[in-house]
């Protein structure tokens, strides 16, 4: 039988002052609205879509610049966002509407290229080359009627630049806070992304994960994020690390709005659909003791959730896997050579002019100390060193990789008569530190072996533990993003943390 550690109780809403204490009272209301409650107020005329625009508009300007709270999660807001929203006013007032999105905004990370946005990736090497064409992802999203509303400050180079980097920081933007306590890391490497959904910037924001980039913010922010099956979200014009691991995806602050905008991103409505239609006692989870994260009182909360959905009828079986070491290494090794030849063939690739490769981007960095200011970038030398895919070493250890991800690990667990695994993503946020770099929290393992094979994963909000968001996190086979967003929204409606499930702005936080 699975061993939990000692229940401990989680804050709950009513221990803090979110509300009161937001950094910009008047624009609040429509801040944290959903975008499926969005949609609703635009189809029955009580806003328009210019109106919403020009409000988050305001509320970026007014919080994340220096005369505001500073947050430094948004890198830029698109010069055409109101003229977008105003096109799409005109099409719904003659009796179009392209999608259940219509008119809704949403910002991206700034790894992926949309015109009108910088995509720089967070490097100064890239500030400045004009984006000339969208990503399909983005074509997808303004042909579905949504605004892009602005790009999302990321970890530099997707958080693959240095051993000791700090996770939410990039050289063109700084460092990203986390608005629940604004010493304490966004995470990486969809920092702003995560941060700006917490923020009330936007009702919908797209990350990009290569291993646990989508889930991480999604986690330390409170708010909701899915890394589809790698291949079912085109990666096409988004800044590269690994093929084999690289999915860009949706965040949002509810799981049904997550699964409207990834109905969005694949083409395909699969996934709206399937939430709200799952009873409870249809629900049959396995949790993995492995993946607990060593912090007790996030554990804790879990092990609470989990009796949570017992009582209400759900299955929730204790799955116990063999022994097997990681492969952390070998992981490493396959993302440094993938690295330099995905990179490498994107910056060529890539309109306008500046650094063509990864040597260039090695080089411009010696010439700019700034970029190298809090620490340097000995990922980026080592796959610069590693030979790429071409190596006597990848193929070995990609096929390590895969062995143990799928062969010993996620296979087994879910043959144990699951349809999907659940644990802890992370306990709350670490304080950044951009003098030593990461020393991130307890948890994380659970997205490592999805990671690696290429699977789903999804992370839902699960409560507070000493004031801070921590997240609950799903994974299944490759296609199983209905089922498991079906799932996310039993969990959601159960665990109940209501509309009022905002930060506190809090600066320090406690611990």
């Amino acid at each position: 039988m699975l061993r939990w550690p000692g229940r401990a109780a989680a804050a709950t809403l009513a221990d803090v002052t979110a509300v009161d204490r937001d950094p910009h009272p008047s624009t609040a209301t429509v801040g944290y609205r959903s975008a499926t409650d969005l949609a609703a107020d635009l189809d029955t005329g009580a806003t328009t879509s210019v109106d919403v625009v020009q409000t988050l508009l305001d509320r970026i300007a007014a919080i994340d610049g220096e005369d505001g709270v500073d947050l430094r999660a948004v890198i830029a807001t698109s010069p055409d966002a109101l003229e977008q929203a105003e096109r799409l006013d005109a099409e719904r007032a003659a009796g179009t509407v392209r999608s259940p999105l219509h008119g809704v905004p949403v910002l991206v990370k700034d790894n992926i290229e949309a015109i009108g946005l910088p995509a720089t990736a967070g490097s100064l090497a890239l500030q400045g080359r004009t984006v000339e064409r969208d990503a399909p992802l983005v074509t997808r999203m303004r042909d579905a009627g949504l605004v892009v509303l602005g790009a999302t400050n990321l970890s530099e180079w997707a958080n693959l630049r240095s051993s000791r980097s700090t996770s939410g920081w990039s050289g063109v933007r700084g460092l990203t806070g986390n608005p629940w306590a604004l010493d304490r890391s966004a995470g990486g490497s969809s920092s702003g992304s995560g941060a700006a959904l917490a923020a009330g910037y936007a009702p919908l924001a797209i990350g990009t994960e290569t291993d646990g980039s989508i889930v991480c913010p999604a986690s330390l922010g409170g708010v909701v994020g899915i890394k589809p099956t790698v291949g079912r979200v085109s990666a096409q014009h988004v800044v590269p690390i690994s093929a084999s691991q690289d999915s860009p995806g949706p965040m949002a602050r509810t799981v049904r709005d997550a699964a409207l905008l990834l109905d969005v991103l694949t083409g395909t409505p699969d996934h709206a659909p399937a939430v709200g239609d799952l009873e409870v006692g249809a629900v049959r989870v396995g949790a993995v003791p492995a993946w607990l994260t060593g912090h007790r009182p996030t554990d804790a909360r879990f092990a609470e959730v989990l009796e949570s959905l017992r009582s209400a009828g759900a299955a929730v079986v204790d799955v116990v896997l063999d022994d097997a070491p990681g492969v952390d290494d070998d992981e490493l090794t396959v993302l440094l050579c993938e690295f330099v030849d995905d990179l490498g063939s994107y910056l060529a690739g890539r309109p306008g002019e500046g650094v063509r490769s990864m040597a260039d981007v090695v080089a411009f960095n010696r010439d700019h100390p700034e970029e190298l200011a809090h620490f340097d970038q000995d990922f980026l030398e080592m796959a610069l060193a590693s030979g790429g895919r071409a190596s006597d070493g990848y193929a070995p250890a990609r096929a390590r990789c895969l062995h143990w991800a799928v062969d010993q690990v996620l296979a087994p667990a879910l043959a144990q008569g699951v349809d999907l695994l659940v644990g802890p993503t992370y306990g709350p946020a670490w304080k950044s530190d951009l003098a030593l770099g990461d020393h991130p929290g307890a948890g994380g393992a659970i997205t490592s072996p999805a990671a690696i094979a290429g699977w789903p994963v999804l992370c839902v909000p699960m409560g507070l533990v000493d004031g801070l968001p921590v997240g609950l996190t799903l994974t299944g086979r490759p296609g199983s993003e209905p089922r498991m967003l079906a799932v996310g929204q039993v969990l959601e409606m159960l665990l109940d943390l209501g509309d009022d499930h905002r930060p506190t702005w809090a600066a320090p936080a406690r611990g």
